[in-house]
């Protein structure tokens, strides 16, 4: 079973605003509303990959009760922390004509110290039956900024990969906790090293220093210049075909899922690393955030190119 954390979970709501202008009022068509949060998005599609993955997180108030009516009907099993405060909702303005996409995103929560302690013996429960664990995106208020070096810690103690993605300060301690897979963008990892813009060799070194901390692999996603897979002995390449892009919302998420999906099933790097692509270019020709479908993402499977470095 591959458990997906999702700690700040959201109500994503996006909108297609042609031209949109700030300072302007703009009439627009109902907005596509989803259960959100990085690590949903990654449930949603290891889901259609035809895994089993079990959600969990912090959920509260009539938001956090429509994200789990949502669960309940995409037929995703999870075992969420209620918590007192209402879950976020976060809004996204995107204009294909402009090719902008201009996002909203709430803080979140404050979670306190009992939701954190059943949190954490939930969590260690879980990891009875786990076999891989997939952590995402921002932690809420009231959690320690190491809390995803302890999640590693605590799936490495069970001999469990941990995937984690996330950014800022969440991943600089994170990578602390020695995980399996990061899997930061070109912007994420330029803030890790705290430089303003990175070479491709640059990203390669960066991510070289990550594994000699203990992290067995960093996987760089770079829209559509493709993807780096880096690792202690190796270093892929890959390049994407052009595709005329929809909704890029989610294809960072699916990139991890199918990487996860691609580990559990024990495929080669190679394979790990176009599996893991696929899924993100698939999410990209999708308007519904974290939504591929499995025959486009066989037929991708041929046109990415993967080269060592």
């Amino acid at each position: 079973m591959i458990v997906t954390v999702t700690l700040n979970p959201a109500i994503d709501v996006s909108y297609h605003v042609p031209h949109f202008q700030i300072d302007k009022g703009h009439r627009v068509e109902n907005g596509n509303k989803t259960a959100g949060g990085k690590g949903l998005n990654v449930s949603r599609v290891l889901k259609q990959l035809g895994s089993e993955p079990l959600c969990t997180g912090f959920l509260g108030g009539g938001s956090g009760a429509w994200i789990e009516k949502k669960l309940i009907d995409e037929e995703l099993k999870h075992s969420f922390v209620q918590i007192d405060e209402e879950t976020r909702t976060c809004l996204a303005m995107i204009d294909e004509h402009g090719g902008t996409q201009t996002e909203l995103m709430e803080k979140g929560p404050v979670v306190n110290e009992q939701e954190i302690e059943k949190f954490q013996v939930s969590f260690k429960h879980l990891l009875e039956e786990a076999t891989m664990v997939v952590a995402s995106g921002s932690l809420p208020a009231g959690l320690p900024p190491d809390f995803y070096r302890e999640i590693g810690e605590w799936a490495r103690a069970a001999n469990i990969p941990f995937l984690l993605d996330t950014s800022g300060k969440s991943l600089e301690l994170g990578v602390e906790g020695k995980p399996f897979l990061i899997k930061p963008n070109k912007e994420e990892l330029c803030q890790y090293t705290g430089k303003s813009d990175l070479t491709f060799q640059e990203m390669i070194d960066a991510a070289k220093g990550i594994c000699a901390k203990g992290v067995e692999y960093v996987l760089i996603s770079l829209g559509a210049e493709g993807a780096l897979l880096v690792g202690h002995a190796i270093t892929l390449r890959a390049e994407i075909p052009v595709v005329s892009v929809i909704n890029p919302v989610g294809s960072g998420d699916s990139m991890v899922a199918g990487m996860a999906f691609a580990l559990h099933n024990h495929y080669d790097s190679v394979e790990c690393l176009r599996w893991a692509c696929a899924c993100g270019i698939s999410n990209a020709l999708q308007a519904t955030t974290g939504t591929i479908e499995i025959e486009v993402v066989r037929k991708l499977l041929s046109q990415i190119k993967i080269s060592a470095l």
